[in-house]
């Protein structure tokens, strides 16, 4: 399929009636969703302003990394169930419409609501009585409540309904059809609504109020990052008194059960971990503490690692490499990587930085694993892509702070 998304026979504008239609649909939550639902027999229009992307998916490729995905969207163009469309007067009148928007932070650390009514003025022409409308993306606590009233003053009363993604990035597909679905709706009828919509794709579902379910969002995420930030603190408190964590996390695991979760030193970044942690503490009127110290380890781990550097080298005649780049393990999302604030605070203080990803597409500068290798002077491991399971770093230090590495160190 070579002709644009705006041009080709597979969308909306050509008068082909959907059953739902997913904005925002070319991104990591609403494309697996997408796929999911056209599995299952659905003509789904993908509405998305980034017509790049959407002609790569009309051309059969995922625009990133997603277990399974490949083969669905290989057998959902084959069937015609995939439409495509970056003009939302394409937006078909009738089935559900999923909404992957949600509420970002600013520069405060607040949540913004910004983005989410301006996608509603968008859409409200075709927003009819009784259409299902689904949020599924992250969004602050009152939201569902504060558009439904936003809506009514308007003059629409869709069934609104806020049913959250709890899917792991790259896996969305196959847990979808593993993990419970957590519904809420803004009325019964829409509850009702959303969980007659879910029924073909997810095992089991559990209902909540939006506020419940907003909430619970909130809280997979934040504990998920207080959970990692314990681990990082951990390491700081041993690494400065020349312990290694590692030894340490092997006695206190090994064959006790209630030391099994610790996990391992490392990045924990993203796009939802932090800022959804933050959102939780700007609804408790910033008293969320153990959010904002989590958020200051987290962080701060970054700062930690090149401030021991700077104790032990002369960096600034030394080239450093980052091995890399993604904001997790054999993922291509860079988005909110903490790998790119270890590359500009090290830039401060060395002679170069140079860095690899075997994953990463959307970064120029990024070189071959061999060429970092070969211009470094001291390496650290960013992400532990099972790519660099057998690196040969041909005798150059590397700062391994996941404990991966045979060859690496945990201690700075």
């Amino acid at each position: 399929m070579n002709d644009s998304p705006t041009q080709s026979e597979s969308q909306a504008g050509v008068g082909v009636d959907v059953d739902m239609c997913v904005v925002g649909g070319a991104g990591h939550v609403g494309l697996p969703l997408a796929l999911s639902f056209a599995e299952k027999g659905l003509k789904v229009l993908i509405y998305d302003i980034n017509e790049d992307t959407l002609a790569v998916i009309a051309d059969g490729r995922m625009p990133f990394a997603e277990e399974g995905g490949e083969q669905l969207l290989a057998r959902a163009l084959k069937n015609g169930r995939l439409f495509f469309s970056s003009d939302p007067n394409d937006i078909p009148p009738k089935g559900t419409i999923v909404i992957t928007i949600g509420t970002p932070i600013d520069e405060f650390l607040n949540p913004v609501h910004k983005v989410v009514r301006e996608c509603f003025d968008i859409l409200m022409p075709y927003l009819a009585d009784d259409r299902l409308v689904i949020l599924r993306s992250t969004v602050y606590p009152g939201t569902l409540e504060w558009l439904e009233g936003y809506l009514k003053e308007a003059g629409r009363s869709p069934l609104l309904a806020f049913c959250p993604e709890r899917v792991l990035q790259g896996k969305a597909i196959k847990e979808l059809a593993e993990l419970p679905q957590i519904i809420s709706g803004s009325t019964p009828e829409a509850t009702k609504a959303a969980r007659a919509f879910f029924d073909p794709v997810v095992p089991e579902m559990v209902e909540l109020t939006p506020t419940e379910a907003a909430f619970a969002k909130l809280f997979d995420n934040a504990y998920r990052y207080i959970h990692f930030a314990i681990s990082n603190q951990f390491y700081m408190i041993t690494n400065s008194a020349g312990v290694d964590y590692y030894r340490i996390l092997e006695g206190v695991s090994h064959n006790y059960p209630r030391a099994q979760d610790i996990p391992t030193a490392g990045f924990a970044a993203g796009p939802c971990l932090f800022k959804d942690t933050l959102q939780l503490a700007a609804f408790a009127c910033n008293q969320f503490s153990l959010g904002h110290e989590a958020m200051l380890v987290n962080e701060g781990l970054v700062l930690y690692i090149v401030e021991r550097l700077r104790e032990k080298h002369d960096l600034a005649n030394m080239t450093i490499g980052l091995l890399g780049m993604a904001f997790k393990a054999d993922s291509d999302d860079i988005r909110a990587s903490l790998s790119y604030k270890v590359k500009k605070a090290l830039s401060m203080h060395t002679k170069a930085v140079v860095a690899t990803d075997p994953y990463v597409t959307e970064d120029d500068s990024l070189l071959p694993l061999e060429e970092v290798v070969k211009q470094s002077d001291l390496m650290i491991l960013c992400v532990p892509h099972a790519a660099y399971g057998n690196l040969d770093p041909q005798g150059k230090p590397v700062v391994d702070i996941w404990n991966f590495l045979d060859a690496g160190s945990s201690i700075l």
